[in-house]
């Protein structure tokens, strides 16, 4: 069956818009599909979405991660060996990466990695045929932000959906809160989220506005943002008030 842009779509549907394109006009397919000879393939269900110029994509509810190479994911270490970690990133396979993919590393001179840290990585290598390969460093060889992240953050989980739309620059969420409430957050496009607030209770505030976020328009967003904050603020005035009360 033939789909166009913004047509719900399912596995084997030929996306008509982008199908026997001439190969001099450039376009980029993103996740849920594939090219097969002159025509596009739809290789998963949900809407066909498009960026300008010539971007496209299957924009679907999904758990399982698909890796893509170039994506920033976080991952959890969970072996090493002699020459690369395994990395848990979500997807089908554990990815690999080089004991020399960090800024300054070297044979001799090897990064502090245990297992069970967490990684804020970016995909190198991701293909059908090969195992997923990850580095912490960007093209110039700089750490930028990459690497292990902190031991006392929290790690949790949500729909691939819901990070595609708080990396939006559309969506306020992340903005709006970090005006009003001191935090760290590295969102992986895996799905995979790391948080950390000045609290406990701050950071658990944070993790279930960003839950919340995936089926709410942005004006519900902002108001939810102000209700979490006024919430927040009256705890700690609360709390204020406990420690001058006197005995």
């Amino acid at each position: 069956m033939k789909v166009k842009v913004g047509d719900v779509v399912v596995p084997g549907d030929i996306v008509d818009d982008i199908s026997g394109v001439k190969t001099e006009t450039k376009c980029i397919l993103g996740p849920g599909l594939r090219r097969y000879s002159e025509n596009v393939i739809v290789c998963k269900s949900g809407i066909i979405r498009k960026k300008n110029p010539n971007t496209y994509w299957v924009d679907g509810h999904q758990r399982r991660y698909i890796p893509v190479r170039g994506e920033s994911v976080v991952g959890v270490v969970v072996n090493k060996s002699v020459e690369i970690f395994k990395v848990d990133i979500g997807a089908s396979e554990f990815a690999s990466l080089s004991y020399t993919a960090f800024e300054g590393a070297t044979k001799k001179n090897r990064p502090d990695v245990k297992l069970g840290d967490v990684l804020f990585a970016k995909l190198k290598v991701a293909s059908m045929d090969m195992e997923a390969e990850l580095e912490c460093v960007d093209s110039r060889g700089k750490q930028a932000g990459m690497g292990v992240v902190a031991d006392d953050g929290f790690l949790f989980t949500c729909s691939i959906n819901v990070v595609r739309k708080i990396l939006s620059p559309k969506c306020p969420l992340l903005k709006t809160l970090g005006r009003e409430v001191p935090h760290e957050i590295a969102v992986g496009m895996n799905g995979k989220v790391w948080l950390k607030a000045r609290t406990t209770k701050e950071t658990i505030a944070l993790m279930n506005a960003i839950l919340a976020v995936e089926y709410i328009s942005n004006e519900e967003t902002n108001a939810m943002c102000a209700k979490i904050v006024k919430s927040l603020q009256r705890r700690d005035q609360e709390g204020i008030c406990e420690l001058k009360m006197p005995r």
